[in-house]
């Protein structure tokens, strides 16, 4: 994950109130979170303090600006136990997060996550408040019984979408969908892909133009060819396009310039990578069930596919049939079926690498 420049800062609680396993478990779940990013002036930074008697900072923003030092020093962390003065280290935190010394960077999106087991011995409620008036985002995970009003108030809106309750043992299951979450506030001030597949993204970015005031002229090429550069135009009022025809895991150098008639803005530019071309038909439908046949059809249907292979028998049992389907058709008609039988249907779809990939579903034929 690059191309993504923001702050984020962990308010871990380290008083006496977590057991050394929460602590640990805890830790694990923030290496994973962050593993994907990519780090530096330019990207993400990130920062540590405790929750303890007195806040402390573990390390600054500047400091570990490769993903390998960062993860070793959020391993090497050590509780500090103490008091759970949430309230305070929520002040040091506004303190250090808009800090030169601390590391921190003018006009990059502030993120901060507190992960907490649900008690404070200070009021939150003010120091919350400011911190989020001066634009930081904020995302509770409670590994504990915290009281759901106080900390949906605490987070940023919608509460759905930043606060978690989670047991810490199972803080696995939220990393992605807050790591997403994290990356659309830091994102959402950038040139940034979404809903990458093997052959097209979509491009997002800030409303910086309008039909009026200019227009938008979008560079793209495979990193390895940049030779290959195409161009596309259009107009002030978009603020997305989708780029389709594209080479599977294929990474692609991206730039978006504005041209604008009334002030300079500079090019933002972003690195995506397609995805491994899909290699299995993505639904098997089974429709227009007879009593002695039944229809069959599947999607996609890709360039690179030389066939189908449509096997199907009856459940239980263990006599199997095969159909053959040219690779350019997604449907076929099964016939000769015994009637009220369920038959298992499993669509094979045959690349021209000689890979296969395949789909299952069952059928019914009526009485």
């Amino acid at each position: 994950v690059s191309n993504s420049e923001g702050d984020l800062l962990f308010l871990l609680d380290s008083s006496g109130s977590v057991s050394y396993y929460e602590f640990s478990r805890v830790k694990e779940f923030m290496r994973d979170l962050v593993r994907p990013f990519t780090f530096g002036p330019k990207d993400v930074q990130t920062s540590i303090i405790h929750i303890s008697t007195t806040p402390t900072m573990e390390f600054p923003f500047d400091r570990y600006l490769s993903s390998g030092t960062l993860q070793q020093a959020i391993r090497d962390t050590q509780q500090l136990m103490g008091d759970t003065n949430t309230g305070k280290a929520l002040s040091y935190a506004k303190e250090k997060l808009f800090s030169d010394e601390a590391g921190a960077r003018p006009d990059v999106p502030k993120v901060l996550v507190w992960v907490t087991d649900g008690f404070s011995t200070d009021d939150i409620s003010e120091p919350m408040r400011l911190l989020k008036d001066m634009g930081v985002t904020v995302f509770i995970v409670s590994t504990g019984r915290g009281n759901y009003l106080e900390l949906s108030a605490a987070a940023s809106q919608p509460p759905e979408k930043h606060l978690h309750f989670v047991d810490v043992d199972d803080l696995p299951i939220i990393t992605k969908e807050l790591r997403d979450a994290i990356l659309d506030v830091i994102q959402a001030n950038r040139l940034h892909a979404v809903d990458i597949t093997s052959s097209s993204f979509r491009l997002m970015w800030p409303e910086l133009l309008s039909q009026e005031t200019g227009y938008y002229t979008l560079e793209y090429a495979p990193t390895d060819d940049l030779a290959r550069k195409r161009t596309k135009q259009v107009s002030g009022a978009h603020t997305s396009l989708t780029l389709s025809n594209l080479a599977p895991e294929t990474t692609y150098e991206v730039a978006l310039i504005p041209e604008s008639n009334i002030h300079y803005f500079p090019p933002q530019t972003t690195r995506v990578t397609t995805l491994a071309e899909e290699i299995s038909p993505a639904q098997v439908l089974i429709s227009e069930s007879g009593p002695h046949s039944f229809h069959v059809s599947w999607a996609p249907t890709l360039d690179s596919v030389i066939g189908y292979q449509i096997l199907y028998g009856p459940l239980p049992g263990n006599s199997v049939k095969l159909l053959e389907v040219d690779g350019k058709r997604n449907s076929t008609v099964v016939e000769n079926l015994a009637p009220n039988t369920t038959y298992l249907v499993t669509v094979t779809a045959i690349y021209k690498s000689g890979q296969e990939k395949s789909l299952s579903a069952k059928a019914c034929t009526q009485e």
